[in-house]
């Protein structure tokens, strides 16, 4: 008889044998049993009554995913998590950039979403669906936008790079960094790579991806009025961004 599965995992911990499950993402097999690779909720994921295929484990790492600890709930959707607490590959971050060299730019991440760009659109729109005090969107982007703010907090946040050859998706060696990006300007973006130790890896290479929000050099909010351009509203004056498609 298969025995319950634990509703929360740490690293190292057995979480049945291979017999019985299919390895998933965030697990590792060993000695013929299934072991958790990261600290989260565990996921089951059934399979269909028809088929042979055994049913999945997984650890995911989300802290709002409800985990599924026994197949005897197996009828109940699992809700797709809103935001993650670290970054996977094909995540969409919004970033505020702190440093832009000739080659990348260096980008400290502020919140990491969900997978799907639709659902980050939609709870971008509508902040008050969030449901947690860190899925506030809105004071988010409005503390970080506050030069006042750009403080050594950076720091205990994970960094990021924006290669040169990531920006755009065309022309890619017309790209100079200086006119795509500026410090203090906040970027949606999605991972490409985990990187090394102290970098993640993220493109802004999709018409929804780029800067979101920025302050011209007078120090006044701006609005996108083209996929390369940003206008101060109180000067008139504008500036060159890599601008992310408005809602």
């Amino acid at each position: 008889m298969t025995s319950a599965l634990p509703a929360l995992a740490i690293p190292g911990q057995r979480l049945g044998p291979i017999a019985s499950y299919s390895a998933g993402p965030g697990t590792h097999v060993q000695n013929a049993n299934i072991y958790a690779s990261i600290a989260g909720p565990v996921v089951l994921d059934p399979a269909q009554p028809s088929s042979k295929v055994k049913s999945t484990l997984s650890v995911s790492r989300s802290i709002n995913r409800q985990p599924t600890p026994s197949s005897d709930a197996t009828k109940t959707a699992t809700p797709k998590p809103k935001y993650n607490t670290l970054p996977a590959v094909e995540s969409v971050v919004l970033a505020r950039v702190t440093r832009v060299q000739k080659r990348q730019a260096t980008v400290s991440i502020l919140v990491v979403l969900d997978d799907s760009a639709s659902a980050s659109n939609a709870q971008l729109l509508n902040p008050a669906q969030t449901t947690s005090d860190n899925d506030n969107i809105a004071s988010i982007l409005t503390s970080a936008a506050n030069p006042e703010n750009h403080s050594n907090s950076d720091e205990l946040r994970f960094q990021a790079l924006i290669r040169k050859e990531d920006v755009r998706a065309v022309e890619k060696d017309r790209v100079v960094m200086d006119e795509m990006f500026r410090v203090g300007d906040i970027v949606r973006g999605t991972v490409i790579s985990l990187g090394d130790q102290s970098f993640y890896y993220i493109t802004t290479a999709r018409n929804d991806l780029g800067v979101v929000m920025a302050r011209s050099e007078a120090g006044n909010m701006m609005f996108p009025v083209s996929w390369k351009e940003m206008r101060d509203p109180a000067t008139g004056a504008a500036e060159l961004r890599k601008v992310a498609r408005p809602f």
